[in-house]
């Protein structure tokens, strides 16, 4: 397929917007700048950015964000009868081929990203691409001081050593505290096991960022289809 077709059919504009892009050099496949026009290239396998971003010609490639609401399964299915994400992705087929990445417990709420790409879910939530995730963490006050230096510092659970990569407390007021907690782990629970050890179970837990992807304004119970600067993004961050 000719490249600059390819550039039009992932949303970047029209096949004379993409020619131009060729031209000014913007455009490159497989980490090679392309200047001539008609350059013919496989959407299937090629790597094809533009001004340095990732661009997806895959084509069928799905990529979402859902605000999980609480009491909400991170599953696609539940024998139980349970209330699933897939409840809450009908207008995207219903989950089906969708895979979420990592998870959120039940009580927990907030940003899951959710894609058909197995191997991108695999590398986000593996911790050697230390890709960050962002929460709001409710607890009741006081906080101890040294409570943010302990955290970062690493706190010892069952299953080996946990630090944040940051915290800042966000607000303190009738007797409850808000923490942004950022962690790059994906073990479970990890950010509730943490504060519990610590002595300040969490009343609230909201995941606000994965990666480059934020969960803004989306609302409760709510998806939508990434950004193709968002998935330019997640695909930067782990060498896809």
């Amino acid at each position: 397929m000719r490249l600059q077709k390819v550039l039009a059919s992932a949303g970047i504009g029209s096949r004379r917007r993409g020619e131009e892009l060729i031209a000014e050099g913007r455009v490159s496949v497989d980490g090679f700048v392309v200047r001539e026009q008609g350059r013919r290239v496989n959407p299937e396998t090629a790597i094809i950015e533009v001004d340095g971003d990732r661009i997806v010609t895959r084509t069928g490639l799905v990529h979402l964000a859902l605000n999980k609401p609480r009491g909400v399964l991170s599953a696609m299915s539940d024998d139980r009868g349970r209330p699933t994400i897939a409840d809450l992705l009908t207008e995207f087929g219903g989950g089906g081929g969708l895979f979420h990445v990592g998870r959120l417990d039940g009580d927990s709420e907030g940003l899951l990203l959710v894609t058909n790409n197995g191997e991108l879910a695999h590398r986000l939530t593996h911790p050697s691409y230390e890709v960050p995730k962002s929460y709001l963490v409710e607890v009741s006050g006081p906080l101890r001081r040294e409570v943010p230096r302990t955290l970062r510092a690493g706190v010892e659970l069952e299953d080996g050593l946990a630090r944040a990569d940051s915290v800042q407390i966000v607000d303190q007021a009738n007797g409850r505290v808000m923490l942004e907690i950022v962690v790059h782990e994906g073990r479970k629970r990890i950010v509730r096991r943490m504060m519990e050890t610590i002595g300040y179970p969490v009343h609230r837990l909201v995941r606000t960022r994965h990666g480059a992807v934020y969960l803004g304004t989306l609302r409760s119970g709510r998806a939508r289809h990434l950004t193709r600067g968002e998935v330019g993004a997640l695909y930067r961050n782990v060498g896809l």
